[in-house]
C-alpha cells in the first residue's frame, strides 16, 4: 500500500473513531474532529517525531489542540499511536475518565501538555514551547491546530507580532479553515488568501493546501520544517468531510451524532477500522544536569520598594538556568530588567501583550522552565482567562502584579491593581503574597520558584521602610505578628503598604492607653487562620485594612479563615477597604480618602471599643 492510501485510511479512522466517541458520549465535537483528520494523519504518521512511551522526552516534538473542541479526534489519535485503547476512547466525557470532553494533563493523559479549550490559547502555549527549546539548544518543533473561529482572538496576533519579533523557527501553526463556526459561518470562512496575507503581514510565512489532500499536507510539512520563521499553513477543509449529511452542513457544532447517524456516517467512511501508526523517532536527547546552585539573596538595611526587591532577587535567581523571565514592556517598573541584565537568553520582552505573555509562561514551563511573568498588577485582569487555563493545565505559574492599589496615586484608577487579590484568591490551588519590605519580598520571590499551581505576589510602587532583618523567615501560610503585648483590646491585620499605616495607628493609640496587636498577613491565600484564631480570642476586634475593593480581598481572607476554624463570631471583624472609585492624588491623600490611613485606622480602633 502507499503512503498516500494508508494516510488517507488513517484520517478515515479518526473520523470513524471520533464519531464513535461522540455517540457514546451523547455530546462533543466529530464534525470539527473530520475537518482535521488528514492534517493529523500525516502529521502523526510522518512528521512529529514523538516517543509514545516517554511523551516528556525532551527530544520530542509538541503538538498543540488549540482548537479543544475537537477533542475527539486528539483521542482518536492517541488510540492510533497506542497512548489509550479503544475501550478508553469510548469512555470518552465519562465521570472520572481521563479522556475528557477538552483535553487536560491529568496524571492518566502525560501525552497532552496543556489544557485546551477557551479559543485563541494554544498558539500563544507553543510560542513558549519554541522559545524554551531555543534556550535549551533542544531539536524538536511545535505544531499547534487552530480553528478559523479562534484565530479572531487577539491573543492569536499578540503572539503573531511576537513570535515574529523573536525570530522562531521552530513553531508551525496549522488552520483548520473548515468555513463554519458555532453558529454559522465565520468571518472570512474560506478567503485563504486573506488569512495568508495576514499572516505575512505579522512576519510569518504562509502556505495554503487543500486540507484533504494528503500529497499538499506532507508537502507543506516538510517546507515548513526547513522554514527561517514561524509558519501558518492555512488549510481549507470541510467541516463534516467524507460524510454527505454533515460536509459543510450548517447546525452540526458540538453534535453528536445518534445511533442511525453514526451507522450510516461510519459506512459512508468505510466502516471501523483499528490501524496503528508509529510517529517517526525523536532524536536523542540527553536530560540537562541542573546543579544546586548557591543563590545570593539580595539584603536591605534601609527602605526599598518592594518592586525594586523583587527585580534584585530574580537576577539573584538568575543563576538557577531553569528561570526564566517575561515582561509586558514595563521591566523599569517592575525591575524585571535586572534579570535581562543577568541572563538576558532567559528574558523575553511580550511588550504590551498580556495574554499571549501567560500563554507563553505556560508553553515554558510545560517544558521544564520556571517562569516568572511580570506586568501592572491592573493589567494582568485582561489575561485573566490565561491565569484560569493555567490552573486547568495544573501549571506552575508565577505573577506579579505591580503598582497595587490607590497607593499608586497620581496615575489615577486605571492602573490601579483593586480587584488582584480577589481574582488570584479565585484560581484553584494558587499561592497569593503580599510583602511589607524588600527582605520579606526576597524570601518569598525564592520560595516561590518552588511552589506547584499558580501563585501571585503583589508589590508596591513607592519604598517602604525596613521592618524585617534579612535572615528572617517567612513561610507561606505563615504570618508576622509585629506589635502584641498582653492587654490588646483590638487586632489590626494589614498586608503590604497598609500595614506601616496600621503600625502608625497603633502607635498613636498606645498614647491614649489602647493596647493594639498588629498582624502581617503576607500570606494571603494560604492565610494563617491559627493566629488570627488566637488573635480573635484574645482581643475580640479584629480590623482588617487593605489597599484593595472591599470585595474578595485581605478582609474576606481573614473572614474565611476564621469561620473554617470554628471560631465563633461574638466579637467583631472589621473591614477597611476601597468602596469608591478613586481619582489622582498623592498616596497619602488617596488613602486617607479611602478610610485606610493611620488615621482612619485609629478611628475606627476608638469606634469600635466605644460602640
Amino acid at each position: 500500500m502507499d503512503k498516500t492510501q494508508e494516510w488517507n485510511d488513517l484520517a478515515a479512522q479518526l473520523c470513524v473513531d471520533s464519531i464513535r466517541a461522540s455517540t457514546a458520549a451523547a455530546s462533543g465535537h466529530p464534525t470539527s474532529s473530520m475537518s482535521a483528520a488528514d492534517l493529523l494523519a500525516v502529521l502523526f504518521s510522518d512528521h512529529l517525531r514523538f516517543d509514545v512511551d516517554d511523551p516528556k522526552n525532551l527530544g520530542n516534538d509538541r503538538f498543540v489542540l488549540s482548537k479543544g473542541h475537537a477533542s475527539p479526534l486528539l483521542f482518536s489519535v492517541f488510540k492510533a499511536i497506542g497512548a489509550i485503547t479503544d475501550e478508553q476512547l469510548l469512555s470518552f466525557r465519562r465521570f472520572g475518565s481521563p479522556v475528557q470532553g477538552h483535553p487536560a494533563p491529568v496524571p492518566e493523559m502525560p501525552w497532552v501538555d496543556v489544557a485546551t479549550g477557551s479559543l485563541g490559547q494554544g498558539l500563544p502555549v507553543g510560542l513558549g514551547m519554541a522559545l524554551a527549546m531555543r534556550v535549551d539548544d533542544l531539536p524538536g518543533r511545535v505544531w499547534v491546530l487552530m480553528g478559523d473561529s479562534e484565530i479572531v482572538e487577539g491573543s492569536v496576533w499578540e503572539c503573531m507580532a511576537t513570535a515574529s519579533y523573536h525570530q522562531v523557527r521552530n513553531l508551525v501553526g496549522i488552520l483548520d479553515m473548515n468555513r463554519l463556526g458555532q453558529r454559522g459561518p465565520t468571518m472570512l470562512q474560506w478567503d485563504g488568501q486573506r488569512y495568508a496575507a495576514r499572516a505575512e503581514a505579522f512576519g510569518w510565512r504562509a502556505i495554503q493546501i487543500d486540507g484533504h489532500d494528503v500529497e499538499q499536507i506532507d508537502a507543506a510539512y516538510r517546507e515548513a520544517a526547513g522554514g527561517e520563521g514561524p509558519t501558518l499553513i492555512v488549510a481549507r477543509t470541510v467541516k463534516g468531510h467524507g460524510v454527505s449529511f454533515l460536509a459543510d452542513h450548517e447546525g452540526w457544532h458540538g453534535k453528536a451524532l445518534d445511533d442511525d447517524q453514526a451507522k450510516q456516517a461510519i459506512e459512508e467512511l468505510g466502516g471501523i477500522r483499528h490501524l496503528t501508526v508509529t510517529p517517526p523517532t525523536p532524536k536523542l536527547v540527553s536530560s540537562p544536569h541542573l546543579r544546586d546552585v548557591g543563590v545570593a539573596l539580595p539584603s536591605y538595611d534601609d527602605e526599598e520598594a518592594t518592586r525594586k526587591a523583587f527585580g534584585d532577587t530574580l537576577a539573584a535567581l538568575a543563576a538557577r538556568p531553569d528561570v526564566v523571565v517575561l515582561d509586558g514592556e514595563v521591566g523599569n517598573s517592575t525591575h524585571t530588567e535586572e534579570f535581562q541584565k543577568a541572563a538576558p537568553d532567559r528574558f523575553f520582552e511580550m511588550f504590551i501583550g498580556e495574554q499571549n505573555m501567560l500563554g507563553t509562561a505556560v508553553g515554558l514551563q510545560a517544558l521544564g522552565k520556571v517562569p516568572f511573568a511580570a506586568t501592572f498588577g491592573a493589567f494582568l485582569t485582561r489575561a485573566y482567562d490565561f491565569v484560569r487555563m493555567a490552573a486547568v493545565s495544573r501549571a506552575n505559574l508565577r505573577l506579579c502584579g505591580s503598582h497595587a492599589g490607590v497607593s499608586i496615586g497620581e496615575d489615577g484608577p486605571s492602573q490601579m491593581a483593586l480587584e488582584d487579590l480577589a481574582m488570584m484568591r479565585a484560581v484553584h490551588g494558587s499561592t497569593v503574597l503580599y510583602p511589607a519590605d524588600a527582605n520579606c519580598t526576597a524570601k518569598l520571590i525564592t520560595a516561590m520558584a518552588d511552589l506547584p499551581g499558580v501563585s501571585y505576589i503583589r508589590t508596591t510602587r513607592e519604598k517602604t521602610p525596613k521592618l524585617y532583618d534579612s535572615d528572617e523567615s517567612f513561610p507561606i501560610g505563615g504570618s508576622k505578628v509585629v506589635r502584641m503585648s498582653s492587654q490588646d483590646q483590638v487586632t489590626i491585620v494589614a498586608a503590604g503598604v497598609t500595614l506601616f499605616e496600621a503600625l502608625t495607628a497603633a502607635d498613636q493609640l498606645v498614647e491614649e492607653s489602647i493596647r493594639v496587636r498588629v498582624i502581617d498577613a503576607y500570606s494571603v491565600k494560604p492565610i494563617d487562620g491559627a493566629t488570627l484564631r488566637k488573635a480573635f480570642a484574645d482581643t475580640s476586634v479584629l480590623l482588617v485594612v487593605e489597599d484593595h475593593w472591599m470585595q474578595g480581598g485581605l478582609g474576606d481572607a481573614v473572614l474565611e479563615a476564621l469561620s473554617a476554624g470554628g471560631a465563633g463570631l461574638a466579637g467583631r471583624v472589621i473591614k477597611l477597604a476601597v468602596t469608591e472609585m478613586p481619582g489622582s492624588g498623592k498616596p497619602e491623600e488617596l488613602r486617607e480618602w479611602a478610610g485606610i490611613s493611620a488615621a482612619k485606622i485609629a478611628d475606627a480602633v476608638r469606634t469600635a471599643l466605644n460602640g
